[in-house]
C-alpha cells in the first residue's frame, strides 16, 4: 500500500469551472457526510480528502469534555459547559448532537451554513444519527456517504489492531457496528473499505460529481447567458 505521505504528495486535484475572465462560476457549497461503523475508515477518509483540497472546510465540533493536552479552543473542538450545550441544542444553534457517556457533541450551525453560502465544502465523519439530523436541518445541502468494511470479521481484526481499547470495548463496538451498519440504505453512497487508497478515490468521485450538480452552481445560469449575448454581438 502506498504510505500516506506520498499518497498525498502529488493529489488529484479538481479544477474549478471558470467564465471566461478567469473567474470560478459561482456555486453553493457541498455537505459531506461521512457515516461508517467504528473501525471501517470514515475518519480516515475524511481526513485524507481535507489533506488533498484545501476547498474542503473541517467542521470543528462543540463538545463538553475536558480539553485535553495540545487541545486548542476553536481548532480541535468549541469546549462548553452542559449547560451552554443544551442552550445551544434548544435554541437551534446546532445542527446535529448527541449526549454520548455523559458528555454533549454537536455541530455549530453558522459556520457551516455560511460557508456553504460562500461556495466553501464540508466533510463530516459521524454516525447515522448525526447523519439523519444534518439532513433534516439541510436537505438540499447533503450529500452523503457510507463505509462499509469487507467484512465483519475484518471489522473486528481492524479494532483489535488498534490496542487501544480492551476486550469488551471491542464487543460493544462490534455490536454498535451491526446497528450501524443497519441504516446503510439511508445514505447516498455506499463504498467497501476494502484497499484504503481504492476507497478514498471513491470518496473523493462523490465529492466531485456532487460539486458538479446543476442545482448547485448557481453562477451556470450566467455563465450560459454570456453565450447568447456574445453570439448577438457577432
Amino acid at each position: 500500500m502506498t504510505p500516506t505521505s506520498e499518497r498525498q504528495a502529488h493529489p488529484a486535484r479538481q479544477t474549478p469551472a471558470r467564465t471566461p475572465l478567469g473567474q470560478p462560476i459561482a456555486r453553493r457549497g457541498v455537505c459531506l457526510v461521512i457515516s461508517a461503523p467504528s473501525g471501517a475508515g470514515k475518519s480516515t477518509i475524511a481526513n485524507a480528502l481535507r489533506a488533498a483540497d484545501h476547498r474542503l472546510l473541517h467542521s470543528v465540533s462543540v463538545t463538553t469534555r475536558q480539553p485535553r493536552p495540545g487541545e486548542t479552543e476553536g481548532v480541535h473542538y468549541h469546549f462548553r459547559t452542559m449547560d451552554q450545550f443544551q442552550r445551544m441544542a434548544e435554541e437551534g444553534e446546532m445542527l446535529e448532537w448527541a449526549t454520548v457517556f455523559g458528555r454533549g457533541y454537536g455541530t455549530p450551525r453558522a459556520p457551516v451554513e455560511a460557508a456553504l453560502a460562500a461556495g466553501r465544502d464540508m466533510v463530516f465523519d459521524i454516525d447515522w444519527q448525526g447523519h439523519r439530523q444534518i439532513r433534516d436541518a439541510l436537505p438540499d445541502d447533503v450529500v452523503s456517504l457510507f463505509v462499509l468494511p469487507p467484512s465483519l470479521a475484518e471489522l473486528e481484526r481492524r479494532l483489535c489492531n488498534r490496542a487501544s481499547d480492551h476486550a469488551e470495548e471491542i464487543a460493544r463496538r462490534m455490536k454498535a457496528a451491526r446497528d450501524e451498519i443497519s441504516h446503510w440504505r439511508e445514505f447516498d453512497h455506499v463504498i467497501v473499505n476494502t484497499e484504503l487508497d481504492q476507497a478514498i478515490a471513491e470518496a473523493r468521485a462523490v465529492l466531485v460529481a456532487a460539486r458538479l450538480e446543476t442545482r448547485r452552481q448557481a453562477g451556470l445560469a450566467g455563465f450560459v447567458a454570456g453565450f447568447d449575448a456574445a453570439g448577438s454581438g457577432a
